[in-house]
């Protein structure tokens, strides 16, 4: 088991960190970050949006890197060590509690195939020219308001992913050592070429401009705190996996500060693609989904070389969406193996297969799986996120959280870190879930 272990790991700290920017690189990242910003004061947003990422990205983060590779297994293992350095008794209480953020990341992963399969299907509209031609909003009611109307694609996403996840963290390393570098160079490229859009001038205006007022305003900080949350994955599952596969001469401290500024650089990339082009066409920036599907592709056939830019645009969004899969699947299937040890990998991802594709696929229609993703991202997730936080720093031993975030770190995490993370950190968490629940708010 040792020898397989190893295989496993990840063979460099750039493989890693490339792994788990792919992981928090997402949707939130590419319509959700430009939406929020474009909502809630801009430049203001921004500001409130960079404060979180560092207080999360320094104290969250680097706790489920830790807390992963000290269990060396998935979110069920995690939380029965967690639990059971107070009391070898709690581990049992512990692990039951991780089914509910395990849950969490399964029933994102079923919702989030479908929009994968979606943007697949504007990438094949891409190559052969159809999507330059037709009404972008009737092309999108066509298929997002139908049954079953993208299922090739759903196929091809699912399955495509999952044999992805072969070797574990070797095959998720090899894969997003080349999908992330494409995303990132694709995407700025992108924001060249929407620089030159008359009128991008005013997006960008509005982008790096803040209106300090607005700073006054609690739900711009709320929403900022609840995107950089969520963009950076700390739910208390799907990181998690990913420290497990960290050898322990790793710092997990940095290569949480490195994961926080790629996602943030990722964010931003997105948003000077997005932002500009919307004011450009005096369009809706916080259109959500349909700003992928409607809003873009009627840029794309204003511009010359449209074409072209949406094949860029699509592969990228591809690269986006199936190295967050891979964390969500493969934070259940590393959960499973450990629980259910008499399983083959290859035998869990033909479950997760099945499971997927045989939920999935009746629930591709948009009024379907939004509604779905609505109920996970207000109930589970944030309930998942808090129980995480608060199993690391109040539940977990503060010896044993602080020796692991230790390894491998030239200066290790003291008191002040520990201090920040149960006193701050955990009633942000805390704070974001009473949002979420009482106003029903879908971060």
């Amino acid at each position: 088991m040792g020898g397989d272990r190893k295989k496993r790991q990840f063979s460099s700290q750039w493989g890693f960190v490339l792994s788990a920017v792919g992981s928090a690189v997402g949707m939130a990242n590419v319509w959700g970050f430009p939406a929020k910003m474009g909502s809630y004061g801009g430049g203001a947003f921004l500001i409130a949006y960079l404060v979180f990422i560092i207080l999360f990205g320094t104290v969250g983060l680097s706790a489920e890197y830790a807390v992963g590779r000290r269990a060396r297994t998935g979110t069920l293992g995690a939380y029965g060590m967690a639990w059971s350095t107070r009391k070898k008794s709690m581990g049992k209480a512990g692990g039951l509690l991780g089914w509910l953020p395990l849950a969490g990341s399964m029933c994102i992963a079923l919702g989030y195939a479908v929009i994968i399969a979606y943007v697949l299907k504007a990438f094949a509209g891409s190559i052969t020219g159809t999507l330059m031609t037709v009404d972008s909003a009737a092309w999108f009611d066509s298929f997002s308001l139908t049954d079953y109307s993208v299922i090739p694609f759903h196929v091809i996403v699912v399955i495509g992913t999952l044999l992805t996840l072969l070797l574990g963290a070797k095959s998720i390393e090899k894969s997003n050592k080349i999908m992330m570098p494409v995303f990132f160079i694709i995407f700025i490229i992108l924001a060249v070429r929407v620089a030159f859009l008359p009128g991008a001038s005013e997006g960008y205006r509005y982008m790096f401009s803040p209106r300090w007022e607005e700073l006054l305003d609690p739900m711009v900080w709320i929403w900022a705190m609840g995107q950089a949350f969520f963009s950076l994955s700390i739910t208390g599952s799907g990181m998690i996996v990913y420290g497990a596969y960290l050898d322990t001469a790793e710092d997990v401290a940095a290569l949480a500060k490195r994961t926080a500024l790629f996602d943030t650089i990722a964010a931003l990339v997105a948003a000077l693609v997005m932002i500009p082009a919307c004011f450009a066409y005096g369009l809706d920036v916080g259109a959500g989904p349909s700003l992928l599907f409607v809003t873009l592709p009627r840029i794309l056939q204003d511009i010359p070389l449209g074409r072209l830019f949406a094949v860029i645009l699509y592969v990228a969004m591809i690269f986006a969406g199936v190295s967050s899969l891979q964390n969500m699947f493969e934070a259940v299937g590393e959960s499973l193996l450990h629980k259910f040890p008499q399983l083959s990998r290859n035998a869990m991802l033909i479950l997760l297969c099945v499971v997927c594709l045989g939920i999935g696929l009746h629930m591709e229609p948009i009024f379907k799986w939004g509604p779905w993703m609505d109920i996970v991202s207000i109930y589970i997730i944030p309930i998942g996120a808090t129980l995480g936080a608060v199993s690391w720093f109040w539940i977990m031993r503060r010896e044993d959280l602080l020796d692991e975030v230790g390894k491998g770190a030239r200066k290790a995490p003291g008191a002040i870190w520990y201090n920040v993370g149960r006193y701050i950190y955990v009633p942000c968490a805390v704070l974001l879930c009473l949002v979420a629940l009482c106003l029903k708010v879908a971060f």
